[in-house]
């Protein structure tokens, strides 16, 4: 597929390129690149295996600007989108398997005018693309973390996996963010002057929206730390008063144990032998009605 960057995305012919000196947009599979690299004059032979795509970087070249992204799928963090590019000053190629990039090239052209076009605005609104969703991804992060933590306030069922799943999911966005940050300050260093510098300011403001992602995800996760310790904590609680528990009753029935044993030897001039019943059981009393307002001016009760 290929694209002229116009006030919209206008779908074009691969003649068009080299025909006409304009920017433009091309999203091609491995094959077609294979097949089709020596046209665009990058002066690089890139060679792409997407299963080796680990992470977002880019690599400035003599007369090309190439690299990979790594994208984690928003719905399912443990998955991954892959692709590579290749961008010279007219245009930019896309090497993509997956299908994603087309995606964000149609949702381009059919949500987006622009009324100075340019190939960095371009950019722009594809990397902001990509990160569209994500601030309300975190709101909706500390929203579960905030009723996580009221769950544990009133004592109620909790599922502690899901807070090692949510720390995890935010790491990898953190990392995601910080790779992207590095993608967006080679974008803006211009060293190839392949952008118009008139034009720089929309990696500006692009690496301005990823800091402030960056930040609210490493606060997210140190929220995720808050929970789990308050977590622990509520659980700590909750052994020792069992434990407080067993040690009431354990005091209690001590004495009891003691007299119990004491009566259950039966010698023949025990006191209380015969008519002692209920003597001990009135003693028996007294001593539980002693531990337990003890006990309830210890506070333990």
């Amino acid at each position: 597929m290929y694209f002229a960057i116009n006030e919209k995305l206008e779908k074009i012919s691969e003649d068009y390129i080299k025909r006409d000196n304009k920017n433009y947009v091309a999203v091609l599979t491995s094959k077609e690149w294979r097949s089709k690299k020596d046209s665009f004059g990058f002066g690089i032979d890139i060679d792409l295996d997407t299963s080796e795509i680990l992470t977002t970087t880019a690599d400035v070249n003599y007369d090309s600007l190439t690299g990979t992204f790594c994208i984690p799928n928003r719905e399912n963090l443990t998955q991954e989108f892959k692709f590579a590019f290749a961008l010279d000053e007219q245009g930019i190629v896309f090497i993509d398997d997956s299908g994603v990039v087309k995606k964000i090239i149609y949702s381009i052209k059919n949500n987006r005018k622009w009324r100075f076009p340019s190939l960095e605005r371009f950019i722009y609104d594809f990397l902001d693309y990509i990160i569209k969703n994500d601030f309300r991804l975190m709101e909706s992060y500390e929203r579960e973390l905030a009723m996580m933590e009221h769950t544990i306030i009133r004592d109620e069922e909790l599922d502690p996996n899901r807070v090692n799943d949510m720390r995890g999911d935010v790491r990898d966005l953190k990392n995601h963010y910080e790779q992207l940050l590095d993608l967006g300050q080679i974008f803006e260093e211009n060293e190839n002057n392949f952008f118009r510098s008139e034009n720089i300011r929309y990696f500006h403001l692009f690496l301005n929206r990823i800091e402030r992602l960056r930040d609210i995800s490493a606060s997210v996760r140190d929220y995720t730390l808050q929970v789990q310790d308050l977590y622990k904590s509520h659980l700590d609680i909750k052994q020792n008063h069992i434990i407080t528990m067993l040690t009431v009753i354990t005091s209690i029935f001590m004495p009891l144990n003691l007299i119990t044993g004491w009566f259950g030897m039966n010698f023949t001039n025990m006191f209380g032998l015969k008519n002692g019943y209920p003597f001990v059981v009135v003693i028996c009393i007294v001593i539980v009605i002693s531990c337990l307002l003890f006990f309830k001016k210890k506070k333990w009760l």
